[in-house]
């Protein structure tokens, strides 16, 4: 018994010697850990596609494969969704070129000329945007203004603020 024990343990030195100068191999040859994950997973794989159940199912799936591309079904919503995608592609295109023109057509005015514009400042946009901007002033400096101790007075209280309804 103590003679096999020995030798077991004369193994596992030689072995681990074989295992570093291994090691060392594979550093010279650049080869690294991944390396061999990668081998390893490689020689899996195949040994999944050439087994037997592999095999038949991947026949098994191709068979059904066929029957499905081939029925009138499938045509149908093939058509229909090849359609409806070039529908779509127009349809954004479309978009895209009227967005594009609109772009160019506001790219050739600077945003200080077109305010000063008289036809933008005529505008009933403009006009209605001046009269807020206006309101709120009112509202904020001219009850300061008015007051005589220096304080804010509460809108609503004493006069009451003109009530503008226009769309801005």
């Amino acid at each position: 018994l103590s003679k096999v024990e020995e030798e077991i343990g004369t193994l596992r030195q030689v072995l681990a010697a074989k295992e570093r100068h291994c090691g060392e191999l594979k550093r010279k040859l650049g080869l690294t850990p991944l390396d061999g994950l990668k081998q390893n997973l490689s020689k899996s794989w195949h040994d999944v596609q050439v087994s037997n159940a592999y095999v038949k199912t991947s026949e098994k799936l191709g068979e059904w494969n066929e029957k499905v591309t081939q029925s009138d079904f499938y045509k149908k919503t093939q058509e229909t969704l090849s359609q409806a995608g070039q529908k779509t592609s127009a349809a954004l295109s479309n978009v895209g070129s009227v967005i594009s023109r609109k772009l160019g057509d506001m790219s050739s005015y600077s945003i200080r000329h077109s305010i000063s514009m008289p036809a933008m400042r005529n505008s009933a946009t403009f006009k209605s945007f001046e009269d807020r901007v206006g309101t709120i002033k009112n509202r904020v400096v001219g009850s300061r203004e008015n007051s005589t101790d220096g304080l804010h007075s509460a809108p609503g209280a004493g006069e009451k603020p003109p009530q503008d309804n226009a769309p801005f």
